[in-house]
């Protein structure tokens, strides 16, 4: 077994922990660096969901992926920061401070997996694992300028992920390009007895730029409407005008369950989120409780004391939302929601091969710009939720740039077809950097 040395400068607090001299063993990532986001256990390497009430926290196991990760010869070499709990679009949230962006420091790095981009983007590491609840790996590919895959829900474990919104969430990998994506989900797909939702889909597959000419690409209507910024909206049609003249036919559609996706999503992963989180009591992990007091009272001050506001509010709103009188009012109405959505991409992925259109409405906001306003932040999402709800793959592939500040672009695909988002990914790549 050998060892590396990793000590890197971190002027965008893209890590919490670091580990110093990272053993790896020989394989196909035979010593490269690998940085975690810190929802995901790290046998040995503290693990905090950038919460307080995690702080000191050492999972005595890996999670599914970081097994593979190692058995492939990866280092890893730290984890990353990240909104508490995954609960957040700007990695503001983070209880060890923010992380900021490598291309504006005065600039949020988006989130929750904020610190696995901005580690990516710095340089810092070539490869970062992510997970996406609602967007949170293409949130921050788009604002940092690489690439980030959500899969289809089930192809990656979710075996040692520290559960947010069960039904919802993917880990994905994040790199500087698709070919890199490409390589680290080839060591993490496939199935695990371990993870109930696990399918048996292993990936292994070459990107292939070869695709453009004669492919069906979908334009939802909704993904260019209002609240989509009129730079990001000029940008994006300008790479769907490169797949075109690469011989992509492009196919206008609508997407009516759009109007729904963002206040379903909401209301399915705070109810989640809920149910997930109250194990988090002050006797099993992290912190010790005040025992001195009646139980109700240690228990309810030590989440108030060791939760952040953002991850109370969307607790409270959960709970709400499941309590007697307002469950069929509000949750089922939201899985029906859902319903509408799984069926509009199955019916517009019936017609054409992929569909694109923006990741995010806007450039990457200044740092505080939107923490005072959650509900300005929860519509940042309105282009990436779909996805979750309907658990199929996407990417986000850097497009352009407006204000010196990266611009993604969004591909989605049918269920455990990643290998057609991830070929029309590079083929425009490829197009950007040797054709344009």
């Amino acid at each position: 077994m050998g060892s590396m040395t990793f000590h890197p400068e971190d002027p965008y607090h893209a890590f919490i922990t670091t580990v110093r001299d990272p053993e790896y063993t020989e394989g196909p990532l035979s010593g490269v660096p690998v940085a975690i986001k810190d929802n995901i256990s790290t046998s040995g390497i503290e693990t905090t969901c950038g919460s307080a009430i995690l702080r000191g926290y050492i999972p005595p196991y890996d999670a599914h992926v970081i097994t593979l990760l190692r058995r492939a010869g990866a280092a890893i070499v730290g984890k990353t920061n990240m909104d508490e709990f995954g609960m957040g679009t700007t990695t503001e949230s983070s209880a060890f401070g923010p992380t900021t962006n490598p291309n504006d420091s005065s600039r949020v790095p988006g989130g929750s997996s904020g610190g696995s981009a901005a580690a990516v983007a710095a340089g810092m590491v070539p490869y970062a694992l992510g997970s996406d609840t609602g967007g949170s790996i293409r949130c921050p590919a788009s604002f940092c300028g690489i690439v980030g895959l959500k899969p289809s829900y089930g192809r990656v474990s979710r075996f040692g992920l520290i559960a947010y919104a069960n039904s919802l969430e993917q880990i994905g990998p994040m790199a500087r390009d698709v070919s890199g994506v490409s390589r680290i989900f080839s060591v993490i797909a496939g199935h695990d007895p371990r993870d109930a939702t696990s399918a048996d889909r292993p990936y292994n597959h070459e990107p292939d730029s070869d695709v453009m000419d004669g492919l069906k690409i979908g334009i939802p209507d909704e993904y260019f409407g209002e609240g989509v910024d009129p730079a990001v909206r000029e940008t994006v049609t300008g790479a769907l005008d490169i797949c075109s003249s690469m011989g992509a036919e492009l196919i206008p559609c609508r997407m009516p369950s759009m109007q729904y996706s963002l206040a379903a999503y909401y209301v399915i992963c705070t109810s989640e989120a809920s149910s997930n989180l109250a194990r988090f009591d002050g006797i099993r992990y992290g912190p010790a409780v005040n025992t001195k007091k009646r139980w109700h009272d240690a228990f309810s001050d030590y989440r108030h004391d060791h939760f952040g506001k953002e991850v109370r509010r969307r607790i409270m709103l959960g709970t709400f939302a499941l309590s007697e009188g307002y469950y069929g009012r509000y949750y089922q109405k939201a899985q029906a929601a859902r319903r509408m959505v799984r069926e509009d991409f199955r019916r517009i992925l019936t017609q054409v091969d992929i569909i694109a259109g923006p990741t995010m409405p806007t450039i990457a906001y200044r740092l505080g710009e939107k923490t005072k306003d959650p509900l300005q932040m929860y519509l940042a999402d309105i282009l990436t939720v779909p996805a979750n709800l309907a658990g199929v793959p996407a990417i986000s592939v850097p497009c352009g740039m407006i204000e010196k500040m990266p611009v993604g672009f969004q591909i989605m695909g049918s269920n455990f077809h990643e290998e057609a988002i991830i070929d029309a990914a590079y083929a425009f790549e490829q197009e950007m950097k040797h054709g344009r």
